[in-house]
């Protein structure tokens, strides 16, 4: 029996449905999803194994123009979607009518490879609309297969997945059969902290953070975490923490009702909060946290 495999790589503006794509494809929760822009930062693999087949589905940051060191570095993880990509899936949500960067609309309308454009959201559209944006990106990217979706609720997402597998190359297993994600559990600690403060603090706290998980021990019957939350400033640190501590308080136990359910195992998670001037112009503390790879 042969076998296929490829890396399938999602791109598109923020906010357009890419993380809630791949974590129905995947079936676990590894991309963080809230309706803030700029939630995903880091480019996520998550893996999907079949008898005859391996999906290496890749997640990146919504395309910006970038304003500081960390947004630049998040962009270059959507440059690198390109360099490697088996079949390129780009992203639009209906009454989308342009890509954020004429530079990368224009590698996906040059793209050698197969290109499938999915229109997301069209839960919340009508026929007609819906007819307009098809004919619409038809003519903008050409060389794409265009497919209506609602990923959310689930509409054509088994018919975009069974098509991923119809176009893949046939090649050998990239990873392990039994391996989910090509990132550490640390790192989905960190995710799952993020996600509470994007859900639950406004304006620039969200984005001047960053969490570092110090100490991971996995014991039988339960797994004890110290994690770290980073600030750029001494007045954002008492946000983060609010009044008594409420405020982390509820961060901590949110994420740590969330990670017991991703672990399959009982968490004790303790939250620190530090400053850390200006780390998301840094080259260093961004190197450390895992940007900037180049």
């Amino acid at each position: 029996m042969s076998h296929k495999a490829g890396f399938v790589n999602i791109i598109g503006n923020p906010n357009v449905g890419k993380s809630t794509l791949m974590n129905a494809f995947v079936g676990e929760k590894l991309s963080i999803i809230t309706s803030k822009a700029q939630t995903t930062r880091h480019r996520i693999l998550g893996i999907v194994n079949g008898d005859d087949f391996q999906v290496v589905l890749s997640d990146t940051p919504g395309i910006i123009k970038p304003a500081y060191e960390l947004q630049s570095s998040m962009m270059d993880f959507v440059k690198s979607a390109f360099d490697d990509a088996d079949l390129l899936i780009y992203m639009v949500e209906v009454g989308e009518k342009e890509l954020k960067d004429e530079a990368f609309f224009k590698k996906i309308t040059n793209a050698k490879i197969p290109v499938l454009l999915l229109i997301n959201k069209i839960d919340t559209s009508n026929q007609e609309q819906l007819v307009e944006q098809v004919q619409l990106w038809a003519e903008k990217v050409p060389n794409a297969e265009i497919i209506p979706i609602s990923a959310l609720e689930g509409f054509n997402v088994r018919e975009v997945f069974d098509r991923i597998i119809e176009l893949l190359p046939e090649s050998p297993p990239f990873y392990p059969k039994d391996q989910l994600t090509d990132k550490p559990e640390r790192f989905f600690v960190n995710e799952k902290i993020r996600e509470k403060i994007l859900m639950h603090y406004k304006k620039e706290i969200p984005y001047a953070v960053e969490v570092d998980t110090e100490e991971f021990f996995e014991e039988e019957n339960i797994i004890r975490m110290r994690a770290v939350i980073m600030v750029e400033r001494e007045t954002q640190k008492g946000i983060i923490i609010g009044h008594k501590g409420s405020a982390l308080k509820r961060v901590g136990v949110e994420a740590r009702k969330d990670l017991e359910k991703f672990f399959d195992k009982q968490v004790h998670l303790e939250l620190y909060v530090k400053v850390n001037k200006n780390w998301r112009s840094n080259q260093n503390q961004l190197k450390r946290f895992g940007y900037n790879q180049k």
